[in-house]
């Protein structure tokens, strides 16, 4: 069985109301660990939001233009870390 976990904006230090300047996944994508999931740009700075977890994007909580701050949803995330791990079959 699968986890949502809603994903938020970390700590990015002193910044508030930073632009979404790109959305790099969509709803039914794969993701990794560490992906880059947005860009967001202040004035001095661009940083990408990285996704904390493996899964599959179900739900974005942003659009293009959109101001965030730290802990702003960003979107769902659909993990496997519910499921048990598989056992291998034994080899003969």
């Amino acid at each position: 069985m699968a986890d949502a976990i809603e994903v938020k904006v970390p700590d990015i230090g002193d910044f508030k109301d930073v632009e979404v300047i790109e959305i790099l996944v969509k709803p039914g994508d794969a993701v990794v660990k560490e992906q880059s999931l947005i860009t967001l740009e202040s004035d001095k700075a661009t940083m990408e939001i990285p996704s904390p977890e493996a899964g599959v994007v179900r739900a974005l909580a942003v659009k293009l233009g959109d101001k965030l701050s730290q802990g702003s949803p960003v979107l769902t995330l659909e993990t496997a870390a519910a499921e048990a791990p598989r056992a291998e079959a034994p080899r003969a």
